[in-house]
């Protein structure tokens, strides 16, 4: 893969993105612009990428071999990250006057840009026009994304995140990696808050990071994926549409209106009792009184209702377990009573896994022996479960 770094601040966020694509044993040949060059130096793109750098359009030994003409078309496809509105501009006009744009315009390859600059530079009509024409040109564009930029205003304009670009960029690049293609799956994720009045509510500790991970690496495996996500504080994974809810109540019915699917993931920490009453107004602590009780009534249980679901089961019910003590037995009576074909337990007696990093899974997948996992990232998990997802449905060998 080429990747062409235009001179935005962004043009850090590379860096990462270089890494992971090394770790999927992705080659990355760098080709900063000289701006690029001022924010990211061209020794650390040579340190993570273990591979030359280029630069200058004019190299004795380089372009003694027509290097950009060489480099534009050995790679399998060409990213430009951060796309700046010079480097768009150039190429949608047909530019030449560096070795960046000079590839751009040699290369036959596929070419997928990242832009990142001013929202206002973003919105002005020469770059709506430049981004016409490159659509028309066949360049796709990812992004960008909307939030606090670099110049300190607000609006569309940021560069899209690494995990989102590096799951654009393995589409294109692995399509033969995509098992589940055609398979619509169904994640739940993250908590539901159940509301005591306006201002308070019952939760629990679920950060939603492994049910995020679990729906970006079945979308990366080709599934079709609807995310229904409680209330968390992390990113909307790339390529799931995600459908948020609060209550466990909107889970349930959001869940429904997804079928059918042939894999469900429920992975979400639902509540499993809710106020009987919600208060209009804030309750107020009065002085002498004692405190308010709250009755609580039974939500709705979304894991066995996919499982026995009358009309629409999925032919594949994966649910989790959070247990603080008897791991397994407490994950096989969940097994047997929700009546899902899988259970991932984990123990949380010690509150390392809400909001982590890493996880360690208790694997059951029927009445033989529990498969321990080893201590895994959350996204090693997930991949580790779409694999297994993969091979129960006859799209991998097992």
């Amino acid at each position: 893969m080429l990747l062409v770094l235009g001179g935005g601040i962004a043009a850090y966020k590379c860096l990462e993105l270089v890494r992971r694509l090394k770790e999927h044993g992705i080659a990355v040949r760098c080709v900063p612009t000289a701006a690029a060059e001022k924010l990211v130096s061209p020794l650390a793109l040579a340190a993570v990428s273990g591979e030359k750098v280029y630069d200058s359009l004019f190299s004795l030994t380089d372009e003694a071999e027509m290097g950009h003409i060489r480099l534009s078309r050995e790679a399998d496809l060409v990213v430009v990250a951060p796309a700046t509105a010079d480097l768009l501009a150039k190429m949608a006009n047909g530019l030449a006057d560096d070795l960046a744009s000079t590839l751009l315009l040699a290369t036959d390859k596929p070419v997928l840009a990242a832009p990142a600059m001013n929202p206002r530079m973003w919105a002005h009509p020469a770059t709506r026009r430049n981004l016409e024409r490159l659509a028309a040109d066949g360049i796709a564009i990812l992004g960008p994304a909307v939030g606090d930029t670099a110049c300190g205003e607000v609006g569309a304009g940021r560069m899209v995140e690494p995990a989102e670009l590096l799951a654009a960029i393995l589409a294109r690049l692995e399509p033969a990696c995509r098992p589940l293609e055609g398979v619509r799956a169904l994640v739940t994720s993250g908590p539901t808050h159940e509301p005591i009045d306006p201002v308070r509510f019952v939760a629990n500790r679920s950060s939603g990071r492994q049910g995020h991970a679990i729906a970006e690496a079945l979308a990366r495996a080709g599934a079709s994926v609807t995310l229904v996500s409680g209330p968390v504080a992390i990113p909307d994974p790339p390529g799931v549409r995600t459908v948020r809810v609060e209550t466990a109540r909107e889970m349930a019915a959001a869940c429904e209106a997804a079928l059918p699917v042939e894999v469900a993931v429920c992975a979400a920490a639902v509540a499993d009792w809710r106020p009987a009453e919600v208060e209009a107004t804030k309750i107020k602590k009065e002085a002498g009184a004692a405190p308010p009780l709250l009755q609580l009534v039974e939500n709705p249980d979304i894991l066995a209702g996919l499982a026995r679901h009358p009309t629409h089961r999925p032919r594949l019910v994966v649910g989790f377990a959070a247990e603080t003590g008897a791991l397994e037995a407490e994950a096989r009576t969940k097994r047997a009573k929700k009546g899902c074909d899988w259970i991932l337990a984990n123990d949380v007696s010690r509150g390392a896994v809400f909001g982590a990093d890493r996880n360690r899974i208790l694997f059951l997948s029927g009445d033989g022996p529990a498969e321990p996992w080893p201590e895994l990232s959350k996204e090693e998990v997930a991949a580790r479960l779409v694999e297994r997802i993969a091979a129960a449905l006859g799209r991998r060998p097992a």
